[in-house]
């Protein structure tokens, strides 16, 4: 994995759109349906994280209203590790957090107070280097930690195998007879290096679209089933 990443004013995707049209028809025509990629890199990295837990295992419109009472209880409703610690698990609970993500908020909180998490790092270290960070937090595993090098810090190569969402996507839009496994994933996913991240950004929202872009035959047939929760994009 690289640390490649796109810079603040968001001109970077033109030439990786480019490059994935060029070296794969089929994701060239879900591009054009799709359009600009609008991935945009994020300053908060513990607000991220918090809501990527409080997002976990339910559906949207509870996440969206949790969010909204847990911003609620910080001032400006900015979450920050050093109030959060300062809450009482009776306030949480009150914004609708449950004991076990309670006990998810406070690790992660702990973390980034204490400086287990190196934040002004993080730009800097490699994919690897941030998941390794980032997994001793409670609530946090490789599945989070790929989606927080996305979608904060817009890293360009990662290929989040274990994601429901885009291997059924990649099923639908390839064609594919059977759920494609990690392999499989892995060996679609080599001609779209080093933009594989922006990829799967294109099969997420390719979600939206009501037919298969193209019923190309599969690769190398495989058995499996890969493991990961879904994320709607």
């Amino acid at each position: 994995m690289t640390n490649t990443t796109v810079n603040s004013n968001g001109l970077a995707w033109a030439a990786a759109q480019q490059h994935l049209s060029r070296v794969d028809p089929v994701l060239a025509e879900l591009i054009a349906k799709v359009g600009q990629c609008t991935l945009t890199p994020r300053k908060g990295y513990f607000s991220s994280l918090a809501h990527a837990m409080i997002n976990q295992q339910i559906s949207t419109a509870a996440a969206r209203s949790i969010w909204k009472r847990f911003r609620g209880l910080f001032a400006a409703r900015r979450p920050s590790p050093g109030a959060l610690l300062k809450l009482s698990d009776a306030q949480l609970r009150a914004a609708g957090i449950s004991p076990q993500k309670t006990g998810y908020l406070r690790s992660l909180a702990s973390a980034f107070a204490t400086g287990a998490v190196p934040i002004r790092r993080l730009g800097k270290m490699s994919d690897e280097e941030v998941i390794q960070a980032l997994l001793p937090i409670k609530g946090i595993g490789r599945w989070t930690a790929e989606m927080f090098l996305i979608f904060v810090l817009n890293r360009t190569d990662l290929l989040p195998v274990d994601d429901l969402g885009l291997c059924n996507q990649a099923r639908r839009t390839y064609g594919f007879k059977k759920y494609p496994t990690a392999k499989r994933m892995i060996a679609l996913a080599e001609k779209w290096r080093p933009y594989r991240s922006i990829a799967t950004w294109y099969l997420w929202r390719g979600s939206a679209l009501i037919r298969p872009v193209a019923k190309s035959p599969p690769p190398a047939s495989s058995r499996g089933r890969s493991k990961g929760p879904s994320r709607a994009r």
